[in-house]
């Protein structure tokens, strides 16, 4: 499917920082409940995510993801998503954050 530019500039896409995360035991499938600051325009949201494979709670504390900070909330059992954090599945499809590779400004927006 082909989009255009101006479709791919509906999705807001910022950075932010991982402030908090905690088991998610009530997920289908292992997960973490996160917390992520996306500065003071957006603040902060909530999200659950299934990247136990790769990831401690304590690696994932002052972490910068990319997130998607647009969508409706969404609720996932007991947390109500409000931000999709995104990764990329690995060769046996457990997910890998995306983030920048250098400190950046949080709630910088990717274009």
């Amino acid at each position: 499917m082909t989009i255009t530019y101006a479709d791919f500039e509906k999705v807001d896409i910022r950075v932010g920082r991982i402030t908090k995360a905690e088991p998610f035991p009530e997920a289908r499938k292992p997960a973490y409940k996160l917390w992520v600051d996306f500065g003071p325009e957006i603040g902060e949201k909530r999200s659950s995510a299934q990247i136990t494979k790769h990831y401690t709670i304590e690696q994932l504390i002052g972490r910068q993801v990319l997130g998607v900070v647009n969508f409706p909330p969404r609720q996932i059992g007991p947390v109500m998503s409000e931000v999709l954090v995104l990764g990329l599945p690995d060769d046996e499809g457990a997910v890998v954050l995306i983030g920048p590779g250098h400190e950046v400004p949080l709630g910088g927006k990717l274009f």
